[in-house]
């Protein structure tokens, strides 16, 4: 009888542990995998390392065969874009974005988990800006033709399409992306999908030291920095997203939630503005922030948040592009972030 309680106790220890490990092998947040170097490992083991360190999302550039290969029963989320230059095709004709889908969506729908197909990266502002919404609603038919409502199609934007945003009550859209943006707006509000925008506290700190406080733009601000009315923000991130939403409001659009496609910080490139130290406290208090917290204008609004990026990629320009990386092309961290889940 010892023996079977024994043998019972054990078997609910193992099943908890088991329960445990699923949660540990999965962190709620993405990485974004840029490819833009000579030097960097296969994609396979490229996607062996999102699951050694537990990373549950990916966002990719443009579609890849051999990482959605790899990506084949590996339950991690994909958001997927669609190259800027394809978007004149697309939006022209619904039989070309059934093509785009045929090929580079249809083939892994059995054995990878699509979230997000994103139009474009960063198109807004510029002329490509007129074929994003087309592109979108063709998407959607396909997506609706074929019952794949666990999709969403969305496209990217980053901080140049704001005309204001300080204090973040103030935040519009330019006049150059009014007319674009509110078509995007107006489908992403019909399909509840959410706008994808890119959010890099760095910069602002980076072109104004002097004024931008770094515990604002860390996360490490105490209390308070910034007032806006009857709300307080005690960081720059926050700050960012609620400037998006007044944005929209503006345009009439209040039920669009964000997703953060892109944020993070250089490990170097920019004298002591860009040290290990200080990119690790970014990335560490932007994964807590996003996976916990809301913003104070929407408290209870859940992000969804990609670091930039998975590796340092030696082709981009010299300097602090080719420091964004989690780590080095070895697969070796740059500084720790995630600890490995197995």
């Amino acid at each position: 009888m010892a023996c079977f309680w024994t043998a019972l106790i054990l078997c609910i220890v193992a099943a908890i542990h088991n329960q445990v490990g699923v949660i540990e092998a999965s962190i709620d947040i993405g990485v974004c995998y840029g490819t833009n170097g000579n030097n960097l490992p296969p994609a396979a083991d490229v996607i062996g390392l999102y699951k050694k360190y537990g990373i549950g999302k990916i966002r990719l550039f443009e579609p890849n065969p051999a990482t959605l290969e790899a990506l084949r029963g590996s339950q991690i989320a994909v958001a997927i874009g669609i190259r800027n230059d394809d978007l004149p095709n697309l939006a022209a004709s619904q039989e070309a974005t059934n093509s785009w889908f045929t090929t580079n969506i249809e083939p892994y729908l059995k054995d990878v988990l699509f979230s997000f197909i994103s139009v474009g990266n960063e198109v807004l502002p510029g002329a490509n800006g007129q074929y994003i919404a087309p592109t979108m609603q063709n998407l959607q038919t396909i997506l609706n033709d074929r019952n794949l409502h666990g999709i969403k199609v969305t496209t990217v934007v980053h901080a140049a399409t704001l005309a204001a945003s300080y204090p973040p009550s103030n935040g519009t859209f330019s006049a150059e992306v009014q007319a674009d943006i509110l078509k995007i707006l107006q489908f992403l509000s019909a399909q509840g999908s959410p706008l994808m925008i890119n959010v890099y506290p760095y910069f602002a700190y980076a072109s104004d030291p002097v004024n931008v406080r770094l515990d604002y733009a860390q996360f490490t601000a105490t209390g308070p920095v910034v007032q806006d009315g009857s709300l307080s923000y005690s960081n720059l991130f926050d700050a960012i997203v609620d400037a998006f939403h007044w944005a929209m409001e503006k345009e009439g659009i209040t039920n669009v939630d964000v997703a953060v496609s892109e944020s993070g910080w250089p490990s170097a490139g920019n004298g002591n503005l860009t040290t290990p130290e200080l990119a690790q406290t970014y990335n560490k208090n932007f994964m807590a922030h996003v996976m916990s917290n809301g913003t104070p204008k929407r408290p209870k609004e859940y992000i969804e948040g990609f670091i930039f990026s998975m590796f340092n990629e030696n082709l981009k320009p010299p300097g602090v592009e080719q420091n964004w990386g989690l780590f080095e092309p070895n697969m070796q961290p740059v500084y720790p972030v995630f600890p490995p889940s197995i």
